[in-house]
């Protein structure tokens, strides 16, 4: 069964080029690590909760957009390996590919696939 990692983040507006870049280049690691698909998105129509939001939950500023992310995996398996792979690959080690958000502020987790139609 296939598996998701989701990403929800905070990215300065001003640097939305420089995410982009980044995001594509992360994504050809990711590819190559077994990684189905990597979706990017930009926020858009993300509104303000009164009790829970995505920018609550990210503690976004006034000059920082939203960005949801996910990536589509064969199984979990494959994703294990594939992140430990990632995560000693060089072209996404901060010297190489600085992530141009803060990435203390990023929530994810792995999700297993409940309902696909």
């Amino acid at each position: 069964m296939s598996y998701v990692d989701g990403f929800v983040l905070a990215v300065p507006t001003a640097n939305r080029e420089a995410f982009k870049k980044h995001a594509e280049e992360a994504a050809v690691v990711f590819k190559e690590c077994g990684a189905l698909k990597v979706i990017e998105c930009w926020g858009d129509d993300v509104p303000e909760g009164k009790l829970t939001s995505f920018p609550m939950a990210v503690k976004l500023k006034d000059d920082e957009t939203v960005v949801f992310s996910w990536v589509l995996w064969p199984s979990r398996e494959v994703r294990d390996a594939g992140m430990q792979k990632m995560m000693q690959d060089p072209r996404l080690q901060p010297e190489q590919n600085p992530m141009p958000f803060d990435g203390k502020r990023v929530i994810f987790g792995g999700f297993r696939i409940l309902v696909d139609v």
